[in-house]
């Protein structure tokens, strides 16, 4: 078995773009918010966010 190991924010946009190609959105939003979370700029978080989910999204 693989195991992947998610040491940065970009680990987990990495994965969060594969499970949105694969048809899994509930799982890649949870990774793109756990990405911003782990991003120690606000204002880098608040992109990553708003890329991912929109503009509009709910928090």
């Amino acid at each position: 078995m693989f195991r992947r190991a998610f040491d940065s924010p970009a680990d987990f946009l990495d994965a969060a773009r594969e499970m949105a190609e694969s048809g899994r959105p509930a799982l890649a939003r949870l990774l793109v918010e756990e990405a911003a979370a782990r991003t120690s700029d606000p204002a880098e978080a608040e992109r990553i966010l708003s890329d991912w989910l929109g503009p509009n999204r709910e928090s």
